[in-house]
C-alpha cells in the first residue's frame, strides 16, 4: 500500500449516539499519518437507525441490538476492509437510557449488555457502550462546536495549525429527554458538580454544565399533557392549547402520559392506564404560554442566582450555538412566520403568529404532516421560556445564539467530541504551532517554491538585461 493512498484513506471511528427517540451513527475520518494529530477530523457518513431508541425496546430481549444492524452493515461498506480492525467504535447512550436506569436498572444494563455484544460481534475495535451522565453529555457537545469552529486550532499560513486565540462559544442541546447547556465561565461556580475543566492545548477552559433530565422535547410534552389532565381532571375530553385549531388526537393515559418517571408528579392517585382520552386542539398562544411556565420552578434558589428549578447558573457569556431540536425549532418558526429571531419580543411575535395558525394553515406552509406540526407551538413556547426566563438570554445575549444543524460539514451534538476525547485526538500538551503536512510532503513544498522562486528572480534579471539593452542602442 503506498504512502499516498494510506494518507487517502486515512483512519475512521465509528460513535453511535444512542438517544432516547433513535439512535444516530456518525463514522469519522482522518488523515492516515495523522492518526493523533488535531484540527483535522471530518465527518465521513451518518446513518439513522429506525424505530425508537435503544431503551424503548426494554422488555423486548434482542430488540435494541437487531435496531443497530442496518446501520452497522452500512458502517462495515462505508469504512475500507483494510481498516476494519483499526477502527474503533462507541456507543453513547443519553437520556432515554438515564431515565430507563432509574425505573428499571437491571433491564438497562440488559440493554447495553445486548448492544455491546451486537457491536462486538462486527470487525470494528469494540470499545465501549455506555450511559453517559447529563454533565458529560454537555461538555462534549461544547467541545464539537468549538472544534470544528476552530476555536482550538486553525489550518494557518504554510501548512501550519495555529492558535487562533479565538473566544470558545457555548453549546445549547436540546434532545428527547434532557436539554443541555455548557460555556466557558470565569465566575465561581457554586455548585461543584456543576463544573468541569478541560484542558486542551495547553489552555485550561473552566466550563459550566448543566443537564436537565425531563426537560428534553419528547418528555417535556408528555409533561404538558400531564399538566393539562392534572389541571382539568380526569375525562373523555381535554382542551390543549398548544395544539393547533381544527387539530384533536386520542391518547392512552398509561403509554402516552403516565408510564413516564417524568410524569410520576402529575400522576393521579387512581387512572385506568388503558383509557383513551381526546386532546382537543384549541390554540390559545397566551394560555399555552401559562401553561408551559407553571411547568417551572422559578422559586426557591439557595444560591447567589439560579436558571430554573433551584439550579445554580452564572451569567450567560458569550456567542452560543443551539442545535438538535432547537435547530428545527428555530426553522419551524421561521418557515411559517418569515420573522427574524433577533430579540425577546420578535421571537414572542412569531409564537404568537404560529400559536393561532390552524393545522391545516402549518401544514400548508411547511409541506410536513401534521404529526411534526402539531407540536410546533407547545415546543416553541417551550424554548422561549427556557432560553428567556430559564437561562436568562435578554435583549442583548439572545442574537447571539446561532440554532444550527452542521458546521465545518458535520453534524452538531456530543459524538465527535467523545470521540476526540476517548481516542486522545485533542492533546492537552502545549500545540501552539505544528506542522500539518508529512515531512516529505513539506520538503516537497518548499523545494518546489524555491524552484519558483528562482524562475521568477531568473525571469526579472533577463528583462531587466533586456530593458538595458535597449536604453544602450536608443
Amino acid at each position: 500500500m503506498s504512502q499516498t493512498l494510506k494518507f487517502v484513506q486515512g483512519f475512521y471511528g465509528i460513535v453511535l449516539d444512542a438517544g432516547s427517540s433513535h439512535t444516530s451513527m456518525y463514522i469519522y475520518k482522518w488523515p492516515a499519518d495523522k492518526q493523533n494529530g488535531t484540527g483535522i477530523v471530518s465527518q465521513h457518513s451518518e446513518c439513522h437507525a429506525k424505530g425508537g431508541g435503544i431503551s424503548s425496546y426494554a422488555g423486548f430481549p434482542g430488540g435494541a441490538a437487531r435496531s443497530l444492524e442496518p446501520c452497522l452493515d452500512q458502517a462495515v461498506k462505508d469504512v475500507p476492509k483494510f481498516r476494519h480492525h483499526q477502527t474503533p467504535v462507541y456507543l453513547g447512550a443519553t437520556a432515554g437510557m438515564r431515565l430507563l436506569n432509574i425505573v428499571n436498572a437491571t433491564e438497562s444494563q440488559q440493554v447495553l449488555k445486548e448492544v455491546a455484544n451486537k457491536l462486538r460481534s462486527y470487525p470494528f475495535k469494540f470499545k465501549e457502550a455506555v450511559i453517559l451522565s447529563g454533565q458529560e453529555e454537555g461538555a462534549y457537545g461544547w467541545v464539537t462546536v468549538n472544534y470544528l469552529l476552530e476555536n482550538f486550532v486553525k489550518y494557518g499560513f504554510v501548512g501550519r495549525w495555529l492558535n487562533p486565540g479565538r473566544e470558545t462559544i457555548g453549546a445549547l442541546d436540546l434532545g428527547g429527554a434532557s436539554t443541555q447547556i455548557t460555556f466557558e465561565t470565569s465566575e465561581e461556580v457554586e455548585e461543584k458538580h456543576n463544573a468541569k475543566e478541560l484542558k486542551l492545548y495547553g489552555k485550561t477552559f473552566r466550563l459550566y454544565t448543566q443537564s436537565f433530565l425531563c426537560y428534553g422535547q419528547d418528555q417535556f410534552l408528555r409533561k404538558l399533557l400531564a399538566h393539562l389532565i392534572k389541571t382539568q381532571g380526569v375525562k373523555a375530553n381535554v382542551s390543549h392549547p398548544c395544539y393547533p385549531q381544527q387539530f384533536n388526537m386520542s391518547i392512552k393515559l398509561g403509554e402516552d402520559v403516565f408510564d413516564s418517571p417524568c410524569t410520576k408528579s402529575y400522576r393521579p392517585a387512581k387512572f385506568n392506564p388503558q383509557m383513551s382520552v381526546l386532546v382537543v386542539g384549541t390554540g390559545e398562544y397566551q394560555n399555552c404560554l401559562k401553561n408551559v411556565v407553571e411547568m417551572f420552578s422559578f422559586k426557591d434558589c439557595n444560591y447567589s442566582r439560579c436558571s430554573f428549578d433551584g439550579v445554580f447558573q452564572p451569567p450567560v457569556k458569550g456567542s452560543f450555538m443551539a442545535f438538535s431540536a432547537f435547530y428545527f425549532t428555530h426553522s419551524y418558526i421561521n418557515s411559517l412566520t418569515n420573522i427574524a429571531i433577533t430579540s425577546p419580543s420578535r421571537l414572542k411575535d412569531a409564537i404568537r403568529l404560529v400559536c393561532n395558525m390552524t393545522i391545516s394553515e402549518m401544514t400548508e406552509k411547511t409541506k410536513q404532516p401534521g404529526k411534526y406540526m402539531k407540536n410546533v407551538c407547545a415546543v416553541s413556547n417551550f424554548v422561549q421560556v427556557l432560553l428567556t426566563k430559564g437561562y436568562r438570554f435578554d435583549n442583548d445575549s439572545l442574537p447571539s445564539i446561532s440554532f444550527e444543524r452542521t458546521a465545518g460539514g458535520a453534524s452538531v451534538g456530543w459524538a465527535l467530541g467523545y470521540m476526540l476525547n476517548l481516542s486522545n485526538m485533542i492533546p492537552a500538551e502545549r500545540l501552539e504551532l505544528m506542522k500539518a503536512l508529512p515531512p516529505r510532503l513539506w520538503a516537497g513544498i518548499l523545494f518546489l517554491f524555491i524552484v519558483v522562486l528562482l524562475i521568477a528572480l531568473g525571469y526579472l534579471l533577463l528583462t531587466y538585461k533586456k530593458q538595458k539593452a535597449r536604453e544602450g542602442v536608443m
